[in-house]
């Protein structure tokens, strides 16, 4: 099955920038998609809620006004995360604001709900779900997504257990739709490796936290910078769910990342605004070996497409 053209359109290289919670806003959204990738952001980064409309409408007009400039390269599309878990008493009124401005993707998590998908489709967008493993991407195909984003072990954020391979070859086996592929992706050969395993694109966030426009502290930047794979810990402490952090917040915080008890998943809460624990707690995946500098998402998007079409070169020859 061939991607739908709205996940084809303007893309310099075939990556989505996965929605960073509280990093995310419109100006690293619109570099991204100013870069040749698909830009998105979490739509509870828009806090009050009311913000949610002003963003969308800053995100449409300024990628309306960029590509009427006649760039050389016109914009990619957006999208936007929604949680549906129950606990996220906004999503109503978020999606909502979705369909004011006919958000192109919407990339929906923690919960696959057929309102949400029918809602998105009513105005032609398309709606991504993401899962870890196969049980659950079946369930967001049944109940109508268009497209999956698998996200495996290594991820940043609330990442799964499972090896790339074998969560791409298990869905491969009954679904031809768009499949995008999560974890540690962080250069561009890793994005050509995604494709070669199965998967239509690479979903890439930890790396754009090390970014200029990233809305993050500069020691958070800093320290993916320093930081390897082995500086990352696997808990479900801080939200309820199995998540990867960087140790040195942990310890920051006065935790030991290798001694953390185990938190209770039925206290999941995405309608609260306190969000203390994510913003001194970082979260960030094991790929970041490859960053090595805070650079613009422009120049990120540059190396990330100069390393992939290298690594087409090479297995060509």
């Amino acid at each position: 099955m061939a991607l739908p053209e709205i996940l084809k359109k303007n893309l310099r290289i075939p990556v989505v920038g996965s929605p960073l919670f509280i990093i995310s806003h419109p100006p690293l959204v619109l570099a991204q998609c100013k870069a040749g990738i698909v830009g998105s952001f979490p739509a509870l980064n828009a806090r009050p809620q009311a913000q949610l409309d002003e963003w969308l409408a800053q995100i449409t007009e300024d990628l309306a006004a960029h590509d009427q400039s006649g760039p050389a390269r016109p914009a990619a599309p957006f999208a936007v995360n929604q949680i549906v878990h129950k606990s996220n008493t906004r999503l109503q009124h978020d999606l909502q604001m979705c369909v004011k401005y006919k958000v192109p993707v919407v990339i929906t998590s923690l919960g696959a709900v057929e309102e949400v998908n029918q809602a998105v489709h009513s105005y032609g967008g398309i709606v991504l779900h993401d899962i870890i493993h196969d049980r659950h991407a079946r369930k967001a195909i049944e109940k109508g997504a268009d497209g999956l984003i698998a996200v495996a072990a290594g991820a940043g954020g609330h990442a799964g257990t499972l090896s790339p391979f074998a969560l791409v070859q298990e869905i491969r086996q009954w679904f031809d739709g768009p499949l995008l592929l999560s974890g540690a992706i962080a250069n561009g050969g890793a994005v050509l490796a995604a494709q070669a395993m199965g998967a239509d694109m690479a979903y890439i966030g930890s790396p754009f936290i090390a970014t200029r426009e990233a809305r993050a502290d500069d020691a958070y930047k800093q320290m993916i910078v320093d930081s390897k794979a082995a500086d990352i810990v696997y808990s479900n402490l801080f939200t309820g769910v199995h998540g990867n952090y960087l140790k040195g917040s942990i310890r920051a915080q006065g935790l030991d990342p290798d001694d953390l008890p185990v938190s209770d998943p039925s206290k999941m809460n995405f309608g609260s605004d306190k969000t203390k624990a994510w913003k001194h707690i970082w979260g960030c995946g094991q790929g970041i070996g490859a960053v090595d500098a805070v650079t613009t998402a422009a120049e990120l998007v540059d190396r990330l497409a100069g390393e992939y079409e290298a690594a087409r070169r090479k297995l060509e020859a």
